[in-house]
């Protein structure tokens, strides 16, 4: 009996219209547009503005564009897995609200946060429900609102981060391309590091925590930069070996979009030039969880079937790890 595979079949992406530069930053915190470049790669990122606009409002235009390159109803949908750490509401669950805003009247669906390694957690757990047999089409979002949460006094972290959404569609194959391989890894010491300290059940919101600013993301800078250094580089290498590939056998690295010198020392340990890694950090900063599936929307045209792709991400928690995927499909 020939194994089942769980290939992505389609992806696709959406950022919000407004534009945050470097230079724009400058007149808010004190830093500016040469520090910003040097030290991370961004000179621009998106925020999603208006009332009332939550992660929805940017991943179900992303589902909805995936589904109409696809050619597929909503109601044919029988999973939706969103990874997010700014959901549109404590409870009920942001794949909830997508699932009712796109029609998927036939879905079941949930969230799942790990931070910016987010994506890959929830893609291997789409993989598993398409590998079972039962499922035919698993959607697999990435979206995040990080200005919901980002202190624009804190020169640290508002620099780094922007808003966007991305999400792929997961269906059953027999042929040999899909999710082959995942090392998948978490730290929960390396929270200290980088958090949101208030807003959960340990520290539920009050005026204090307010006063106190603590609902923002906290981030030690230099020692989140060590890890993920070392950790991103370490586990992509290691799914390389397990899996017998070389760097001449890699196409594509897709990285998860932090900072620019991240990406740099995970290629070098690959042993990948420089156009073989997907880079948009430039255009859209640290979209946290649809930084992945943002890089498969904007290279999805340069990638072909049969492609040996790996995505990397490392991110709070600590959570990290990496993914090999034999692309599914040729360019249309």
């Amino acid at each position: 009996m020939s194994q089942i595979h769980a290939a992505i079949t389609a992806v696709n992406g959406y950022v919000p219209d407004q534009v945050v530069t470097n230079f724009d930053l400058e007149k808010m915190v004190d830093t500016t547009d040469e520090w910003i470049r040097s030290r991370t790669g961004i000179i621009e990122r998106r925020k999603l503005t208006g009332e009332g606009q939550g992660s929805s409002a940017m991943a179900v235009p992303a589902v909805e564009g995936l589904l109409e390159k696809r050619g597929i109803d909503a109601a044919e949908i029988d999973l939706l897995i969103c990874a997010s750490v700014t959901p549109d509401y404590v409870f009920p669950a942001t794949s909830n609200v997508i699932c009712d805003k796109i029609g998927a009247v036939n879905a079941w669906g949930y969230d799942l946060a790990a931070a910016c390694s987010g994506f890959l957690f929830a893609m291997e757990t789409g993989r598993r429900f398409i590998e079972s047999g039962q499922y035919k089409k698993v959607v697999v979002v990435g979206v995040d609102k990080m200005s919901s949460i980002l202190d624009y006094e804190d020169r640290n972290t508002c620099i780094i981060f922007g808003d966007g959404a991305g999400a792929v569609l997961l269906e059953p194959t027999e042929d040999e391309v899909g999710i082959m391989d995942s090392i998948l890894k978490v730290d929960g010491a390396g929270r200290e590091f980088l958090h949101q300290k208030a807003g959960g059940s340990a520290l539920p919101p009050s005026h204090e925590t307010i006063d106190a600013r603590q609902h923002f993301v906290y981030q030690e800078g230099k020692t989140v930069f060590k890890f993920a250094v070392t950790n991103m580089a370490q586990v992509s290498y290691d799914i390389m070996e397990r899996n017998s590939l070389t760097s001449d056998d890699v196409a594509w690295l897709v990285p998860h979009q932090a900072n620019k010198r991240i990406i740099d020392a995970t290629a070098n340990r690959m042993g990948l030039p420089a156009e073989k890694v997907m880079l948009n950090i430039q255009r859209y900063g640290n979209t946290t969880s649809a930084t992945l599936p943002l890089c498969l929307w904007d290279y999805e045209k340069q990638m072909k079937k049969g492609d040996n792709i790996i995505l990397a991400a490392f991110g709070g928690g600590f959570t990290w790890g990496a993914i090999y995927v034999k692309w599914a499909y040729d360019p249309s």
